[in-house]
């Protein structure tokens, strides 16, 4: 069993309003799955034509549980004008022009390396930099990870996946 929590930035005007809680019951998460066998479950956002059921969030993300399958390598679209990272919660894989898998998000991360990090395993965060999709290949055991994406706030300028 895992539980997630998202914490989402709020632009300045709303940064003073009370906090809210949605529940997510797992029957209303919808799933889809793609010919190639890869499994998305849309918490939140639009994906592939469905709608997750968490709504009402400034920064509009969309929140997305991906399992690709073992040696599977697949393609995910991110729109541009959005921050987005991925957290591997199980087995491993290879996300091609991210940075190296983060072990504690504080550390340094290089937005211009556009070499594919080692391969990033459970508990790890990958953050992508500006782009249109995101690729990852699966390792042996395939991949489970949440990939997030937000819209940016203010006069950020960075933008969110690159393409491979």
């Amino acid at each position: 069993m895992h539980g997630f929590q998202l914490w989402a930035n709020l632009p300045a005007a709303l940064k003073m309003t009370a906090p809210r809680y949605q529940e997510v019951k797992v029957l209303d998460i919808p799933e889809i799955t793609d010919d190639d066998g890869t499994h998305v479950r849309v918490v939140c956002g639009k994906f592939w034509g469905r709608t997750g059921p968490v709504d009402g969030i400034a920064a509009e993300p969309i929140y997305l549980d991906v399992s690709v399958a073992p040696g599977k390598r697949k393609t995910l679209p991110v729109e541009t004008t959005r921050h987005a990272f991925a957290y591997i919660f199980a087995g491993s894989g290879k996300f091609c022009n991210a940075s190296g898998p983060l072990a504690v998000p504080t550390e340094a991360v290089k937005w211009l390396d556009t070499t594919p990090p080692v391969e990033a395993d459970n508990r790890s965060l990958v953050v992508f930099d500006q782009g249109d999709e995101v690729t990852v290949q699966a390792g042996n055991d395939g991949i489970r990870f949440l990939l997030v994406s937000g819209k940016l706030l203010g006069s950020q300028s960075r933008g969110t996946a690159r393409s491979s």
